[in-house]
């Protein structure tokens, strides 16, 4: 019997696997690049194009061409110094084929090839190739033209010379392999020109091409023909960008929709201790800030010690001005970190030598020596500006010093409703009927529009998991509104107090009392505000609700269709066309029988909930549809079937892809710009599913 256990426990060298070449990536590839789902993909663009930039900060390339080709082949070329392509002396291969099939190898390690990069751990190129079906590398330097493929990280043969060359630079060609990414593996030519963008303003004078190709129709060069291939690609959709303004430019850019509180934008770039400062900010007429931080040209999203030394120094430096000039009393409390944030549009820009990132995907900047350098730079050139700009320092201040004042009502006005309402009892809003369940798992939170469509949704509903808030008429606007003004209308304090989540710094998303929240509003003009009212409070105030994958709108039928005894529910002018039938001619039953009717018009509802449109078929029987304009209209039996009902409604998950686009799109719709509102509506009118 102890023999027996001892075999169960045993542990030895037979139990170790080793993974083989870069069969690891394969294998874990989350562990490279952060996710298999869209960002993974778009990721090995970037890791890529990278290298290339990384050729330019170094200041051996000034152009870049990135395009997406046929077959979901994407090819990158720069022309910088072109990858070595000489035998390596510890790996007796050709560099070019270490770099391509070894993790941790490259030129970013030690020695002279790059004094800043981004790539940091090497496995970028290699990771790329290990994740695609197909890759090719081409490399011009020395007079001659090299090439060499691969396929799944293995190399298909070794690296050979297919000409002569005046060139120099690096051509990466790959596929990304459709079995390792979720959802597909077609690029989001969006995001790409986005990124691309971004990066053109991080490194002045580089030129950055990217094209969308993949139409087809332009005859491609052989390897080592070429090295951009623009000129071929003339008649394609494409974007090039050039910037020498760089930073600046970046943040005149941010702002293109909101109105500056200041004229001036301050700039600084400066060196210190082997760390180069790139600094810009304005700031705008707004209650948001939007701080694009960035390590060797690689977006942190998630900060780190740069960003802490820049919150640091503003905040220490707009309050010693200010007591300085007199422009706050000395009886008056500091500016904190929130105030001074308020309105802010920056971008902080870092490069160092030894960058140590937290995690490959390089989101947060682990180095310490950032920090120190970051406070330096900023807090000597910006109280600088400050004193050589009164007027833009004077209106800085006094945007800080209303962010004081706001966050105190504010805080007085979250004491009273959020606080003192949860210890008095009436912590939940009198509107809401609330369900049974005290399980967030399986409660559900219906936001309907208002009372008709609440009573319905009350007595149709599963009172044990679904729990119904009416909201009367139109929310509050929350873009610009600062938190006491929100929670002085009723609708958002009712919301928040059924969310059970609180507000603003005491925000807690572990106390959500629902799962699923649900918006679900009419199908036409108004229920359509109603509901980017919400998206607009959910998305400034409540955005971890979204990143938990909590909020949901709900897709309630457009029409009810009755042929003889069988009831079918529409969702659309498609779907009801095709379930009514081509042939099927509609009437209304007061309508001239002679006289031609269009199927694609809506019918009008007679008065009185569920009271349908008759109307007789020839070919078909007698067919009636009632054309639903509101929840309101729908009894409860019919709602409950068609947009509760967990087997039957269709939801849809809110998610934010890009928080920099949807915050954009977000100013642009909800602020104050008319003008670039209207260009919006105007670009996107094709897009628009109207319901007049």
């Amino acid at each position: 019997m102890a023999e027996e256990k001892s075999k169960k426990g045993s542990y030895s060298a037979a139990d170790i696997t080793v993974l083989e070449g870069l069969e690891a990536v394969r294998r874990r590839p989350g562990m490279y690049i952060g996710t298999t789902g869209p960002d993974g993909l778009h990721h090995l663009v970037w890791e890529i194009f990278d290298n290339s930039r990384d050729e330019a900060m170094g200041g051996f390339a000034d152009d870049i061409e990135v395009v997406l080709l046929p077959g979901d082949l994407v090819r990158v070329a720069d022309n910088g110094r072109g990858i070595p392509v000489d035998v390596h002396k510890q790996t007796k291969v050709s560099a070019l084929d270490t770099i391509m099939t070894t993790l941790h190898a490259g030129g970013k390690f030690g020695g002279e090839g790059y004094k800043v990069s981004g790539g940091l751990h090497g496995v970028g190129a290699s990771v790329v190739n290990a994740l695609s079906t197909y890759c090719m590398v081409e490399v011009h330097r020395d007079g001659g033209a090299h090439m060499q493929e691969y396929s799944i990280g293995k190399k298909k043969g070794n690296v050979k010379k297919v000409g002569s060359s005046k060139l120099h630079g690096t051509v990466v060609s790959f596929v990304p392999d459709a079995s390792i990414f979720q959802g597909g593996i077609e690029l989001d030519f969006d995001k790409v020109v986005a990124h691309l963008r971004e990066q053109a303003y991080l490194v002045k004078s580089l030129r950055i091409t990217v094209i969308d190709a993949r139409k087809g129709g332009a005859k491609m060069p052989k390897p080592g023909e070429a090295l951009f291939v623009r000129d071929l690609l003339r008649d394609q959709p494409s974007h090039t960008f050039y910037f020498e303004g760089g930073l600046r430019s970046l943040v005149a850019f941010q702002n293109r929709h909101q109105k500056p509180v200041h004229k001036n934008i301050f700039y600084i770039e400066k060196e210190v201790d082997k760390v180069s400062v790139e600094i810009a900010l304005q700031y705008v007429d707004d209650i948001t800030a939007r701080v694009l931080p960035f390590a060797n040209n690689i977006y942190t999203q998630e900060g780190g010690t740069h960003v802490t030394g820049f919150k640091t120094a503003l905040t220490r430096t707009l309050n010693a001005y200010a007591r300085k000039s007199n422009s706050v009393k000395d009886s008056e409390e500091n500016f904190t970190g929130e105030d001074v944030l308020e309105g802010l549009a920056a971008v902080v820009s870092v490069k160092l030598q030894e960058i140590q990132f937290e995690g490959q995907t390089k989101g947060k900047l682990g180095s310490v020596e950032a920090r120190g350098a970051v406070e330096t730079v900023f807090s000597e050139a910006f109280s600088s500006f400050l004193e050589e700009n009164p007027e833009d320092a004077r209106a800085i201040v006094g945007k800080a010093a209303l962010a004081l004042k706001a966050r105190k009502a504010a805080k007085a006005a979250k004491d009273s409703v959020l606080r003192k309402g949860a210890m008095e009892g009436f912590g939940l809003p009198g509107k809401l009927a609330d369900c049974q369940s005290k399980d967030p798992a399986e409660s559900e939170l219906f936001i309907v529009e208002g009372d008709s469509a609440g009573g319905s949704a009350k007595q149709g509903r599963d009172r044990r998991t679904q729990a119904i808030l009416p909201l009367r008429g139109k929310i509050l606007n929350v873009e610009r509104a600062r938190l006491d003004k929100m929670l002085a209308s009723q609708s958002v304090k009712d919301l928040i107090l059924g969310l059970g989540t609180a507000i603003g710094d005491i925000f807690d998303i572990t106390k959500l009392r629902y799962h699923k929240i649900i918006i679900a509003t009419d199908a036409d003009v108004d229920g359509a505000h109603i509901r980017t009212l919400l998206l607009t409070l959910f998305f400034r105030h409540f955005k971890p609700i979204i990143e938990g994958g909590f909020l949901y709108i709900a897709q309630p039928p457009l029409y009810k269709i009755k042929k003889g005894k069988d009831i079918t529910y529409a969702y659309s002018d498609e779907e009801k066309n095709k379930i009514v039938g081509k042939d099927a001619v509609i009437e209304d039953e007061n309508a001239d029988p002679e006289a031609p009717v269009d199927l694609d018009a809506t019918p009008t509802p007679q008065e009185g909930v569920g009271a349908p449109t008759s109307g007789k078929a020839r070919a078909s029987g007698k067919v009636s549809i009632q054309r639903y304009k509101g929840l309101g209209e729908m009894n409860p039996d019919e709602l409950w079937e068609t947009t509760m009902h967990h087997d039957n409604r269709v939801l849809k998950l809110v998610t934010i892809e890009d928080a920099q686009d949807a915050d954009n799109v977000f100013d642009i719709l909800m602020g104050e710009d008319v003008s670039s509102r209207k260009s919006f509506i105007q670009s996107n009118a094709k897009l628009a599913n109207l319901d007049i």
